[in-house]
């Protein structure tokens, strides 16, 4: 056999093997397209859009941790930790804007189990200026910076209702569903409760330069009473005046009024950047009689006061503390307060 005919029989049987071969080869797979998340600005800061679709949804929430003391309280002291969890979502549509909002809260206040919950404390759905689901409202944000006012105390329902909304004026109107709310007599024993009952509340705001001026109303057609009140805030200075006031028509076991009127005024004062300090002063007039939801209006008039300081300790973090001193007519007075350290995000 010469050199030429050995090397066609080779490459004849390298071209058999190869041929074999072929028929079981592995091809690699092609990679999937890789989805980067893509910043959403249409509606702010810290939205992004969910892969694959053209919602945006913005995570949040807060940590905080607090040491209280109150006079009357068996304990010296008290401690409490709260954990919020926010979620929204919005998108453009053919309709509007739609969005969603959700906010779960947990707390835990000492070592007992029995202090600790984990409540769905707002999940609601907005298209335009329309909300409906499980909201606080507007009547919540009354009130000035301190920690001793206090008018509305149920002020988170399943609610519908309507905001407009321009450069400098504000108006809306909602419906609250009151059902299943327990009626307690003044020491606290269920006597009943509100069966298909409804209230409605409205909100009307406007700012005029420096200042500006917000006026809530609610009505519970179940108790049949209502209430009103007002908040007026300017910049003055180097800090901002707050006077509030409300006044009801009589005790509401749907919106829990905390007395008859009150009229209350605090400053925040802008120490720095970074610190602000805000006295405040708040008067009430026929406090509620005492129960988990009160009863009916006494003749009892209080007065409270406090200091609250906070401090932003950086981005996102913030220390704060308050005492409070509280005057019961024909009572005693007392003593509480707190020191907190809370972590936004």
């Amino acid at each position: 056999m010469n050199i030429k005919s050995l090397l066609l029989g080779s490459a004849a049987a390298l071209a058999v093997v190869s041929g074999a071969q072929a028929a079981d080869a592995i091809v690699a797979a092609e990679p999937e397209p890789m989805e980067y998340v893509r910043v959403c600005d249409a509606f702010g800061t810290g939205y992004f859009y969910i892969p694959g679709t053209e919602t945006c949804l913005k995570i949040g929430g807060e940590v905080r941790a607090t040491l209280g003391f109150d006079e009357s309280d068996d304990e010296d002291f008290d401690t409490a930790v709260r954990a919020r969890l926010v979620f929204e979502a919005k998108n453009d549509s053919e309709i509007g804007t739609i969005g969603s909002y959700v906010r779960i809260q947990a707390d835990s206040q000492g070592a007992s189990s029995d202090n600790q919950s984990v409540d769905l404390e707002q999940a609601y759905i907005t298209v335009g200026g329309f909300k409906v689901g499980r909201a606080l409202t507007w009547a919540d944000d009354w009130g000035l910076a301190g920690e001793s006012d206090a008018f509305f105390n149920n002020t988170r329902f399943n609610t519908i209702s309507y905001t407009y909304t321009s450069d400098a004026f504000t108006v809306g109107l909602g419906v609250d569903d009151l059902s299943d709310i327990e009626i307690l007599d003044g020491t606290g024993a269920a006597i009943g409760e509100f069966d298909n009952e409804v209230g409605i509340e409205g909100v009307v705001s406007t700012s005029l330069g420096v200042a500006t001026v917000t006026v809530n109303g609610v009505y519970d057609f179940g108790s049949e009473e209502g209430a009103v009140a007002g908040v007026l805030s300017a910049d003055l200075g180097p800090g901002t005046l707050g006077i509030a006031a409300a006044w009801a028509s009589g005790y509401s076991y749907g919106y829990d009024f905390e007395s008859e009127w009150t009229v209350g005024a605090a400053y925040t004062f802008k120490a720095t950047e970074k610190l602000s300090i805000t006295p405040q002063v708040v008067y009430f007039g026929n406090v509620a009689a005492a129960g988990a939801t009160g009863s009916d209006f006494t003749s009892v008039d209080a007065w409270a006061a406090d200091l609250l300081v906070e401090y932003k300790l950086a981005a996102g973090l913030t220390a704060s503390a308050d005492v409070r001193y509280v005057d019961l007519d024909g009572g005693d007075d007392n003593w509480d307060g707190f020191v907190r350290l809370t972590r936004s995000f």
